[in-house]
């Protein structure tokens, strides 16, 4: 049994979203969302594809949204410091990069 001051055991903070797959970019929902998160504005942040290729990332959801309705797809990658999931159903979880499993 794990001790009580075992830093696996501390909550990880973390901030969840939802964009429409139907309707909306994926990549542009990350960059909202992280800046959401990070409290700054979209524009003070990196550019997305220094992190993954966002036209991959928008294709890769729109096809497993599409193609898919039974199972979701998720894909993880780092931007702006901190672990950005992003799903085919349309949620992003983003959580602090150092905490992330």
């Amino acid at each position: 049994m794990p001790s009580t001051n075992d830093p696996a055991d501390e909550p990880t903070e973390e901030y969840v979203t939802a964009f429409d797959p139907a309707d909306g970019r994926p990549s542009d929902a990350v960059v909202t969302a992280v800046a959401t998160r990070l409290e700054r504005d979209p524009t003070e942040l990196s550019p997305l594809y220094d992190a993954v290729d966002p036209g991959a990332l928008n294709d890769l959801v729109e096809h497993a949204h599409r193609k898919t309705s039974d199972s979701v797809h998720l894909v993880w990658f780092t931007y702006e410091g901190v672990s950005v999931g992003v799903r085919s159903d349309g949620r992003i979880q983003i959580e602090d990069a150092s905490t992330a499993s």
